[in-house]
């Protein structure tokens, strides 16, 4: 059933569906974040990087983040700052807080393409949570000529502190402790992105998990995922409908709410804020 709007219905069948659960598996995309207030462009990116944007005219966070910064001691104050407001500061709403209410007593376990850390933030256990495609606070060699990555937060802090001009000193640009190249972030763009023990392992325990609940009553709860990568969230949850009679799956994602036909009475498809409907179910 697909709905519009957030009614005492919809907000009682949700509870339901959560209450009578064996398991939750959460899939967490982009939208989550952006209804807890990390969004990329508008007032926080002006207040943020205006004098990137005064040079540059960039249009928003994302895209910049892109740009062939002339060197890396310009490139580096740029992503030093979008890592601090997007990893290691909290986002402006409780979203996260709010949603860890509603699952912390349950068997749960999460899948997010988001790289902002903020499930971690919010107090859900670590051991429950896989973040397939990388982490703001870690990097590793560009090159990469060995499969580590390395916490970035004091190095980043020391960034923010001593950048002038648009620039971080020299000293600061980060290269491979092994083999000296440059570093990277962490984050999947191509056939370098390092897959880390810690990596493995999360994945090895996500696998793991929606295996042991494939014949219970398991709540795909989809939250924020659009349509940039749906062979990681979306697909399987899908499918995981379709092999489990017992399965519910729930998508919620303003504008981009939909399911199969396949598995439709099964399904609670809700196109509406995901902040607000969050809020509505505590």
């Amino acid at each position: 059933m697909q709905y519009t709007e957030i009614t005492p219905g919809l907000v009682n069948r949700l509870k339901t569906a959560i209450a009578d659960s064996d398991a939750i598996v959460i899939g967490a995309g982009a939208g989550l974040s952006t209804a807890a207030g990390f969004t990329y462009a508008g007032d926080r990116f002006k207040r943020f990087f205006s004098d990137f944007i005064q040079k540059y005219h960039f249009r928003d966070m994302y895209t910049a983040g892109f740009y062939p910064f002339p060197t890396p001691e310009e490139y580096w104050a740029y992503w030093s700052r979008y890592i601090l407001i997007n990893r290691y500061e909290n986002p402006p709403k409780p979203v996260y807080q709010h949603l860890l209410k509603l699952v912390k007593d349950k068997n749960y376990f999460v899948i997010t393409t988001n790289v902002d850390h903020c499930f971690q933030k919010a107090g859900f256990d670590k051991a429950q949570l896989f973040y397939t495609q990388g982490d703001y606070g870690l990097f590793q060699c560009s090159t990469p000529c060995h499969r580590r990555t390395y916490d970035n937060e004091e190095v980043i802090l020391r960034m923010i502190a001593e950048q002038k001009d648009m620039r971080i000193p020299s000293a600061l640009v980060p290269r491979c402790p092994k083999c000296g190249a440059p570093m990277a972030m962490n984050l999947r763009a191509d056939e370098t992105f390092v897959e880390d023990l810690g990596w493995n392992e999360a994945a090895s325990r996500y696998v793991e998990f929606v295996e042991k609940h494939l014949n219970e009553k398991l709540l795909l709860l989809e939250l924020g995922v659009g349509g940039n990568t749906p062979a990681i969230i979306k697909y399987p949850f899908w499918k995981l409908t379709a092999q489990n009679p017992n399965a519910t799956y729930v998508c919620v994602n303003l504008g981009e709410a939909q399911c199969p036909p396949q598995i439709e009475s099964r399904s609670i498809v809700v196109n509406a804020d995901l902040a607000d409907l969050i809020d509505a179910l505590q």
